[in-house]
């Protein structure tokens, strides 16, 4: 991310009078040492007649002497700076290891170094006071600095003040007031009173508007500002000079550009001089202005920008209306912790506990904004293999026609609160229910944990182990064998109600066992999943009736309005007697307390009218019994007319599966309000590596086209849709690149059509073909052609580019849902992009719905994974796009583009040398899968993670006189097309780690950039790219955002480092033309030199250091 402003100084003096000026010093120019890189400076005094001559302190500031030798009735100044606010971590140093605790001493040698720093010019009484209360408990050096800081900001208010001079350290102590320099000169005293060399610092403050409002403390100021400012420096031998800002309580940073840095205040002010008597009016003015911004993660877009994409959204919704597209989008966003980016479950593990904290709390923000009226409802999600228990899934589910499913939220139980709850509430609140349900009660019975099992368990336990005390690292069942021992074998741990609707009738009857009680299969689920249904009568006199599997592509009436079953039962208050003719109940509802809270487990229903009565009803309990309740148990029947959405976990990550919109506005009001309010929920979208890599959640955030029904779907209706879209997408492969996750390639989760089996196109032609045209296609058609092509290698028809598993796949009604899911898509940081790329989806599908895209697929082979994964390769495929797209109707702009590939291809580094500019990028390299080894949990796949890939490109480059090479290797350019510039992708081996391709070939880093001069066999200048700290800086955590991420990327790149000449040795040969010992030298070579290895037929637009 680049950041450059503009920043203006202006000072007046006007005098009443005509008057003599003595010789002015201004310091006002950035100080040598200014870590803000300053690209441009200019300062205008008047009156224009003087001579000016720039100057050095003994401290190495910048001042201007100016000299008047006429008499003003004016004095001004005026600044103007332009800086590149490039991130600064105030906390990358090192420090010596003699002084990484306070207290320490400095080395004798320093101190005289450093005496200026060390004079203490203050210690009155109440200095000594303020210096007494500093706790002296040995610390690390930089905790104690801290701490001193926030102290300091803590112990003081801030005021304006425009009187010149500083205040005295007892006059801000005893008044607890002072301006910023007041502060400074209070901390340069107060360390140098504890040891710690430090001077006072004038400068410029820059602080930016925030471009999101912070969810914790202040989010900084509401418009851009700068002003004259003053801190403290204290040394830290190591780290040298460190920034304290007790103003702010903070540590100085990119906004503070120092002006001079001094022992003392006196010869740090701004403007020093003398003047004739006047009375003097004094103005000044500052300002910031933004020159230049890259696209950011947390603006990606300018106002106009989103508000062309925003409005070219209605111009393509308008098309699809006209042309009856009938097309729904949804998706699968994922969000990652804001708080804990450490932990196993925001990494690589499904569940965790702070993971269902968060999830329960968007949950119900969501239901508030989404689904008013509606219920939340948790259910089991997918149960993988290697993991001991199913997922869980949290549902909020409302009626499309707006009428209520639940009316009172205050009886839906929070998982954050805990409740007092009645004895023995599980067996009322069942009873209670059968008489809002119109049936006996009779057939309500306890459930109990089997008593045998357990004791057999405790008996094969250690001898030395308490059977009631276990940890957090036992299994699941030595837990659940704690608990039951605790609470007593013999207790009923809840209630079961066997209930089925028939006819229009909720029916009941007794379970009867051969123990005669219900006992539990043994496990630590909810009892609805534990109840022993094998043990229920095999052949009862009429059998049971399987639960109906609802038909999708049937017109259905609307749905009857909240409670109109309950209140005909209750109008009726007659209670439905067991009929000798109904079918056997095998179905139940379940009740039990966990945790202090109600669990009512659904059974499985025939329809949505069912799913609404039996909901009624329970809401209609619990308002009679006070009692809320948490739903769970079997999901309400797939249907139209209901609409969800679900929240559930994956690993590292919570997945969204949004709701479909029906329209432009409807889509952009979702996702913006999704981002929104995960936000709220401490919830976010940005995940980094260690070394400041930007990751995405790593969860995806797949793209679903379907219809408002199945059959509305417009992939069914017209495959040629479907065809338009796989021919488009593997006619770009930057389409892929660009949007998707960090992991690519065939052994990814979303494969490309050609990155699979080397027959797919071929065999993917043959099935287009198979399409008819212009007539009516049959549902089934589409999934038959494509169902065995658009796969992974192995076979895997979820993991791929184009998923059509709920298209219309034969497997049941949930699988024919007519929807196409895109899972190549990374998540997008910030709302605006999640909305950029679902119209660049939506455009296409108008585009192709009026014009299929018929063309040949393109055999793309070794250059997909050579050119495609450059930046460049990626910038001139979508610039073709766009051309395509605008020869269309559709007035796309490449810029639109530009947080992508800012977000996927970040900038390393530039440096210029003699008119050339090198720029180093990210690239993409695709982590191939190893073979399997065994591990501590069985047999595991590795990927190969040692590879990495770097894109350089030059500008100004004369390919006839320079050569670039790379740790000595020439590295291949190839040409733009523009003059003078060239690009090339460098492949090499980053890491080491203990399984991967080629153990044998060492670690090509760091990476060592030389433009050589041919002509003179010389390096003229270079730069170096790190994967690591260059200072061997191990990072113990993640980087906590975007900007700590962006640091330690910078800190990766120098733009030094040029090769030095490799000089062969001279040849000394003793001299016969006069006695003694001498030698003379013999011409020898002072050149650079490099090695130049073959062009790689299969990948020409990448050099890789392994084959040197």
């Amino acid at each position: 991310m680049a950041l450059k402003v503009a920043i203006k100084h202006k000072t007046k003096y006007i005098y009443d009078r005509s008057i003599n000026l003595s010789p002015h010093i201004f310091r006002l120019r950035p100080a040598p040492h200014s870590r803000t890189p300053i690209e441009a400076y200019s300062i205008k005094i008047k009156p224009e007649n003087h001579f000016f001559n720039w100057q050095q302190d003994p401290f190495g500031n910048y001042l201007a002497r100016i000299v008047f030798p006429d008499k003003t009735t004016e004095l001004s100044v005026d600044v103007e700076i332009i800086a590149d606010l490039k991130t600064i971590n105030p906390f990358d140093f090192f420090v010596e290891e003699a002084v990484e605790e306070f207290p320490f001493t400095y080395s004798e040698e320093l101190k005289k170094e450093l005496l200026p720093y060390l004079e203490k010019v203050e210690s009155g009484p109440l200095l000594k006071d303020w210096l007494a209360k500093i706790d002296m408990t040995p610390k690390r050096s930089i905790d104690f600095l801290i701490g001193l800081n926030s102290d300091l900001y803590n112990h003081l208010n801030y005021t304006l003040r425009m009187d010149p001079g500083v205040q005295t350290c007892e006059e801000t102590l005893d008044s607890k007031l002072g301006s910023c320099r007041d502060y400074a000169w209070l901390l340069v005293q107060t360390l140098r009173h504890l040891g710690l060399a430090s001077r006072f610092v004038s400068g410029y403050l820059v602080q930016l508007k925030s471009d999101e409002k912070s969810l914790d403390g202040p989010s900084g100021p509401e418009e851009d500002f700068t002003d004259l400012h003053a801190w403290a420096e204290v040394y830290l031998p190591g780290a040298g000079w460190i920034g304290l800002d007790a103003t702010s309580g903070l540590l100085a940073g990119e906004g503070h550009i120092p002006l001079a840095c001094t022992p003392s205040y006196e010869s740090a002010a701004p403007v020093s001089g003398f003047s004739d008597f006047a009375e003097t009016t004094f103005e000044f003015e500052n300002s910031v202005t933004r020159i230049f911004e890259s696209p950011r993660v947390t603006k990606p877009y300018t106002e106009d920008q989103w508000k062309a994409i925003y409005d070219l959204g209605f111009v393509v919704e308008d098309e699809l209306q006209a042309n009856d597209v009938r097309l729904t989008m949804g998706g699968e966003p994922t969000f990652v912790s804001v708080d804990d980016m450490e932990s196993g479950e925001w990494n690589t593990e499904a569940d965790g506990e702070h993971k269902r904290k968060l999830a329960s709390k968007l949950s119900l923000r969501l239901m508030d904004v989404f689904g008013k009226g509606g219920v939340l409802h948790h259910a089991q999600g997918k149960w993988y293999p290697g993991e001991p228990l199913p997922r869980w899934l949290i549902g909020v589910h409302w009626r499309k026609d707006g009428n209520p499913i639940w009316r009172d939220p205050k009886l839906l139980a929070s998982f954050a609160e805990n409740y007092k709850l009645p004895v023995n509430i599980t067996e009322t609140f069942l009873k209670t229910l059968s008489k809002f349900l119109g049936t006996d009660d009779d057939s309500v019975a306890p459930a109990y944990e089997d008593a045998f099992y357990f004791l057999w368990e405790e008996g094969k336990l250690p001898i030395d182990v308490d059977p009631k005390k276990y940890n957090k690292n036992d299994t699941h069942l030595r837990r659940k064998l704690g608990d039951i021992l605790e609470q007593g074998i013999g207790k009923a741990v809840g209630h079961i109600f066997p209930l089925v609707k028939k006819s229009g009738k909720w029916i009941t009857n007794p379970w009867e066992f051969r123990g005669k009680h219900l006992l539990l299969t043994p496990g630590n689920s909810s009892i609805g999943l534990r109840l022993p249904l094998d043990s229920l009568p095999k052949n009862p006199e009429i059998p049971s009736e399987p639960t109906a599997e609802p038909e999708l592509f049937e017109k259905r009436p609307a749905l009857p309005a909240y409670g109109v079953d309950l209140q005909r039962r209750k109008r009726r208050k007659t209670t439905t007697r067991k009929n000798k003719n109904q079918p056997f109940v095998r179905t139940a509802i379940c009740a039990e307390v966990r945790e202090d809270k109600l669990y009512l487990y659904l059974p499985p229903l025939d329809s949505a009218e069912d799913f609404l009565d039996l909901v009624a009803s329970i809401e209609a309990t619990a308002k009679k019994l006070n009692t809320p309740i948490i739903l769970e148990g079997y999901e309400p029947p797939r249907d139209n007319r209901l609409e969800v959405l679900k929240v559930t976990p994956d690993p590292g990550v919570i997945e969204i599966n949004v709701h479909p919109a029906n329209n432009w506005k409807e889509l952009t009001d979702n996702t913006l309000t999704l981002y929104a309010e995960a936000k709220k929920a401490r919830l976010g979208t940005e995940k980094f590596m260690l070394d400041g890599k930007h990751t995405g959640t790593g969860g995806g955030n797949h793209v679903t086209l379907g219809g408002v029904t199945p059959a509305d779907s417009p992939l069914l209706r017209n495959p040629q849709l479907l065809r338009s879209l796989l021919t488009f997408w593997q006619h770009h492969p930057g389409l892929s690149y660009l949007f998707s996750g960090a992991f690519i390639g065939p052994t990814s989760q979303a494969p490309r059509v050609d990155e699979t089996r080397l027959e797919n196109l071929y065999e993917l032609e043959i099935a287009f073909s198979q399409i008819p045209d212009d007539k009516e296609v049959p549902f089934w058609l589409t999934d038959r052609l494509f169902r065995h092509l658009l796969t992974d290698i192995t076979g895997n028809t979820h993991r791929a580019e184009f998923c059509i598993d709920k298209l219309y796949s034969p497997d049941s009604s949930s699988g024919r849902l007519g929807i196409l899911e895109l899972r190549a898509f990374d998540m997008p940081p910030h709302a605006q992009m999640s909305l950029m790329q679902m119209l660049l989806v939506r455009t296409l599908v108008s585009w192709f719905w009026k014009k299929p895209y018929k063309h040949k697929l393109v055999r793309w082979g070794s250059e997909l994974h050579d050119k495609f994964l450059l930046e460049h390769y990626v910038k001139e495929d979508i610039k073709d796009i766009v051309e395509q797209l605008n020869d269309a109707g559709y007035p796309f702009k490449l810029d639109w583009f530009d947080p992508f590939f800012e977000f996927r291809f970040p900038l390393y580094g530039m440096v210029e040398i003699n008119a050339m500019q090198l720029e180093l990028r990210m690239a993409i390299e695709p982590w191939n899968v190893l073979g399997e080894e065994m591990t501590g949990r069985g047999t595991s796949r590795y990927v190969d993670s040692s590879l990495e890939r770097i894109q350089v490109k030059l500008n100004n480059f004369t390919v006839e006189r320079y050569t670039l090479s790379c740790n000595g290797v020439k590295v291949d350019l190839s040409p733009t097309g523009t003059k003078g510039e060239y690009v090339a992708g460098v492949r090499f081996k980053a890491w080491d780690p203990w399984s991967a391709l080629h153990p044998t070939i060492g670690v090509d880093t760091p990476l060592v950039f030389d433009i050589v001069d041919d002509w003179n066999q010389k390096s003229i200048g270079g730069c170096t790219y790190f994967v690591a700290h260059p200072g061997g800086l191990s990072y113990d955590n993640y980087p906590i955002n975007s900007l700590e991420a962006e640091s330690r990327r910078i800190n990766r790149f120098w733009d030094i480092g040029l090769t030095q000449d490799e000089v062969t040795p001279k040849e000394l040969v003793a001299s016969t033309n006069f006695t003694g010992r001498m030698v003379e030298p013999k011409s020898g070579s002072n050149t650079f030199v490099y090695k130049e290895m073959p062009v790689n037929p299969e990948y020409p637009h990448v050099t890789d250091l392994r084959k040197k």
